[in-house]
């Protein structure tokens, strides 16, 4: 259970500390401790890095494969979620600015296609940017605590758009959530996530 990199106010007024100390307090620590529960008669799976369990849902034994797939995605998806938070927005720099506007048409539209995305999301899941290995960048959704490694790919970075990381402050509204929280992202953080995702070396 990776504790927060800053304090649960960091990124207030656009995320409270209440939905943070819950959020990861409660939400996350669940996903870590089901998931140990899961795998504690399965010590091959439980050595395995997260990245490498999920990438293997199918080896897993079919009894707890579902605990697993939800509890090692959201595991995941937390785990990264944290570090790319705690930072004052603007705008990425260097060989990550580029690919934004290589890949995703710029910093604006990016935006805009990664909230429309985010909204158009049915029910509980996160919406994300994948790296390639060759430095490619692409939008992409996924349902629940499903993530993209799941199918081998690598999250560049990802917002969570489970009710509960949102409610206290936004209620039902969604768009406006989406919109606040690129105020908050650490671009350094995402930075040296694209550099490791080149180098072949990004874990979760």
């Amino acid at each position: 259970m990776p504790p927060l990199p800053y304090a649960p106010n960091a990124n207030e007024p656009h995320i409270d500390a209440q939905t943070m100390e819950i959020h990861h307090g409660r939400h996350h620590q669940a996903y870590v401790t089901a998931l140990n529960n899961a795998l504690k008669d399965h010590g091959q799976l439980a050595a395995l890095s997260l990245p490498d369990l999920l990438a293997r849902l199918d080896q897993v034994p079919e009894s707890i494969r579902t605990t697993v797939r939800n509890n090692a995605g959201g595991h995941a998806n937390h785990s990264m979620f944290w570090p790319v938070m705690g930072g004052r927005g603007g705008a990425p720099s260097g060989d990550l600015a580029e690919a934004v506007t290589r890949d995703l048409g710029g910093l604006d539209k990016m935006k805009a296609d990664f909230n429309a995305a985010g909204v158009g999301r049915f029910g509980s899941g996160w919406v994300f940017v994948t790296a390639a290995r060759d430095g490619r960048l692409a939008i992409t959704t996924r349902p629940n605590q499903d993530t993209p490694l799941m199918d081998g790919q690598r999250v560049l970075f990802g917002n969570d758009v489970w009710e509960h990381a949102y409610y206290l402050k936004y209620q039902n509204r969604r768009p406006d959530y989406l919109a606040a929280w690129w105020n908050v992202v650490n671009w350094d953080r995402v930075a040296e996530r694209y550099a490791a995702a080149k180098a072949g070396t990004l874990g979760v």
